[in-house]
């Protein structure tokens, strides 16, 4: 008999609510809970796929250790012991920081594993620490830190108030207005205030699907959205358009932002960002005079060498303008649970890298340097890795490369659905369970929503056998090694006797995990419009439960600076400005005419779900997005193979012709190019789309967000194979870089 359970997608901060239809413990149907009050109207085929993950035909069903050149299935004990002895001796030799731990996406919307991972970690004693957010995230965290005083402050959009949006570097037609703040239906809702009458710009040097419904779509040079921003404080500054109020009482640093104005060259910045300044200018007055508005942005800017400082003067804007806790503007979610107390508890001690001195941004290091901190010898060398529901060989830059140093570690193990490109090299593959097998209460990311916002998402089947929630695999790895699981000692005893207990009484909630955080963050949460959370209340609205309206006024007490103001200025930031202000305007090098470019689809995430064909059915695999303009030259048309090189790596794939990018720029999409392989039965590995990231130079990193340039590294397009019998060959000279329209496209 079927039956339906209520629960959300974990596939991404939105977190849909979905019905999910179950018939003799197998999943039939994922369809959208149209009762939920929140967030169901951004479901798509992500969610609705789902089950495919959970019946993988190459699915890891047991913990399975590399015997020679193939996988044997073993039992968890076996593997336990194995793994923690192995570990022990590697700390015994290298000391704890030999050995490290990298997590992916799927990690962070779990409610468990990254607690009892890090848990694992403080266990351990290393520092050594590598996260996906320095792959596209980094800029947001260093800019919160320093301007707002928490790298977890994340100011959410009002889009029904907004009458001016500013979007810069997202697509949100795609994304459905989700990155690290969630906005559902986000969109729509957008369209209908600009249906109203609101004005929506667009800064992307793609004519993306947002910038196709935009009222103005600026068409910035990659990498220089910096200084059209830099040109807009400039602007709004000087012509007193600034907010006097927020400017002199909410913020402090104005003068020094002042300074850096007052240096610059607006001309000479319209000419960095290939914007005409009449543009710029109005752009920047409209906004500024607008009764409300917003400026956002998004993934687009930190992924380039100015990263940190564009998401900056986006923060900037809005503060400056007045934008900050009003409506129409950027508010701050409280959420029903303290998330920025918790973090300043629960932060990674500081530490600085081994070998380039780098600071830890959101309690991680940069995965571009994990590849030197594996193949380096001296004391504190990476021996021993975790990698924890992630990809980081085709999600980060320069994948070649560290895939060469995992093949050197001395115990790599891999926790993850299926084997990827990552985990080729795995001494032990760790089954892990997925969203629709476990319970999870996402009470950290509560102040990323729109508004005051709480589901349970209850587990609709059991998993395999033998599969593992990420929580217990860490607690089992810290009992076996006889280190104490946070750090806290006694711990481990505690959880022993827990398990026992639970065993005993055959009540499996007794034993200490998940069940009793959540118990305890629903227990101890701040009180909600005036309303006090009880865990009751949560189960009873199995469709969640909007708390309440959303709320002004919180955003100056949420604040973490020493003086309670918003920091607009920091000094490392102005002086990274000025670095850049000095370098000659971007031009490309001797052979590499070009500029690589992303761009984001509704039914693709990161490296994470392309291996799924169902959601993929055109079957055309990774394409290069080139201008006609740019093609005709070089002799390419659409269906031709062609060669995409750059200074560190080469891929070849077939080319589409389309006006969509800008000219000298080219597109292809990002986290593809894995592979899932068959550890059981030795078939041949599945092999989907090219990496491009094998193109882009992990050495060359924004200094401030230690963030490699994946959208403006230069690089070489020429043809391989034509599409027709005619072969047609131009060299990549007759390219000219800089012949490409200007300004605003039609």
């Amino acid at each position: 008999m079927a039956r339906t359970v209520h629960t959300f997608c974990r596939y991404c901060l939105a977190a849909c609510g979905v019905d999910v239809t179950v018939e003799d413990g197998r999943v039939v149907k994922i369809s959208p809970d149209k009762q939920n009050p929140h967030s169901w109207r951004d479901f798509c085929a992500k969610g609705r796929t789902a089950h495919q993950v959970v019946e993988h035909p190459r699915r890891l069903l047991a913990p399975m250790k590399r015997v020679g050149e193939r996988y044997v299935e073993t039992g968890w004990d076996e593997a336990i012991s194995d793994i923690a002895a192995r570990l022990n001796a590697v700390i015994e030799d290298g000391g704890p920081d030999a050995v490290a731990a990298y997590y992916g996406n799927p990690a962070g919307y779990s409610s468990s594993n990254l607690m009892f991972m890090n848990g694992w970690l403080d266990a351990v004693g290393t520092h050594n620490r590598y996260a996906v957010g320095s792959v596209d995230q980094n800029a947001l965290h260093v800019v919160a830190e320093k301007m707002y005083g928490s790298s977890l402050m994340v100011p959410v959009s009002d889009v029904d108030n907004c009458d001016y949006f500013v979007i810069v570097g997202a697509n949100p037609a795609v994304s459905a207005w989700n990155w690290l703040e969630s906005v559902p239906g986000g969109w729509r809702r957008t369209l209908a205030r600009q249906q109203q009458g609101a004005t929506v710009v667009v800064v992307d040097p793609v004519r993306t699907e947002t910038a196709e419904r935009a009222d103005i779509h600026v068409a910035v040079r990659p990498g220089q959205d910096w200084a059209l921003l830099l040109a807009m404080v400039t602007i709004i500054l000087d012509e007193g358009l600034y907010h006097r109020g927020d400017c002199a009482d909410l913020a402090t640093g104005v003068d020094r932002l002042r300074g850096l104005t007052a240096d610059v060259d607006l001309a000479d910045l319209a000419r960095r960002c290939d914007v005409p300044l009449a543009v710029i200018t109005d752009v920047a007055r409209d906004f500024a005079t607008a009764e409300r508005a917003m400026l956002v942005t998004r993934t687009g800017v930190s992924l380039h060498l100015g990263g940190t400082v564009a998401e900056w003067l986006g923060q900037v804007l809005n503060v400056i303008t007045g934008r900050m806790d009003r409506p129409g503007g950027r508010r701050f979610e409280a959420g029903y649970v303290d998330a920025l107390r918790l973090a300043d508890l629960a932060g990674a001690t500081p530490h600085r890298s081994r070998l380039r001195g780098r600071d830890m941004v959101a309690g991680a290091h940069a995965l571009s340097e994990l590849p030197d901190e594996i193949t380096t010898p001296g004391r504190g060398q990476v021996r021993a890795m975790v990698i924890n529901s992630g990809n980081p060989v085709v999600s980060g830059p320069d994948g070649a490369k560290l895939d060469h140093a995992l093949s050197t570690l001395d115990l790599l193990v891999a926790i993850d659905f299926v084997q990827r490109e990552s985990h080729r090299h795995a001494h032990w593959l760790l089954p892990a369970v997925h969203w629709l097998e476990r319970d999870d209460l996402l009470a950290f990311t509560s102040s990323l929503h729109d508004e005051p916002y709480v589901q349970y998402g209850v587990r609709a089947v059991d998993p395999p056998i033998l599969a593992r929630e990420e929580w217990r695999i860490f607690t089992d790895l810290a009992l076996a090694m006889k280190r104490p699981l946070f750090g806290a000692r006694g711990l481990n005893a505690v959880v022993a006797t827990s398990r026992r207990l639970a065993r005993l009484t055959r009540r499996p909630a007794l034993e200490f995990g998940p069940y009793w955080i959540h118990r305890l963050l629903i227990a101890t949460s701040r009180k909600v419009n005036g309303r006090k959370i009880r865990w009751r209340d949560v189960l009873d609205h199995p469709h969640g439960w909007v708390l309440g309206p959303r709320e002004f006024g919180r955003f100056r007490d949420a604040l973490r600076t020493d003086d309670k103001t918003v920091h607009v200025a920091p000094p490392e930031f102005v002086a990274r400005a000025r670095e850049l202000l000095s370098q000659a305007p971007p031009s490309p090098p001797d052979g590499y005419p070009f500029q690589l470019a992303n761009r984001r689809h509704r039914h693709s995430m990161n490296s994470w779900l392309n291996e799924l064909p169902g959601l993929h059915p055109s079957g055309k695999g990774t394409q290069v997005v080139i201008h006609p303009e740019d093609a005709r030259p070089l002799g390419i048309d659409a269906g031709d193979t062609v060669r995409v090189s750059s200074a560190v790596g080469a891929v070849e794939l077939t080319a589409a012709v389309d006006g969509q990018p800008r000219r000298g720029v080219v597109i292809i999409d990002h986290g593809w190019g894995s592979r899932v392989f068959d550890p059981a039965g030795g078939s041949e590995p599945l092999s989907y789309g090219v990496n491009r990231n094998l193109l882009v130079d992990g050495a060359q990193v924004d200094p401030l967000s230690q963030t490699a340039a994946l959208n403006s590294s230069y690089v070489n397009v020429e043809i391989v194979e034509s599409d027709s019998s005619a072969e047609r060959r131009r060299p990549h000279s007759e390219v000219d870089p800089d012949a490409h329209a200007r300004g605003l496209e039609d």
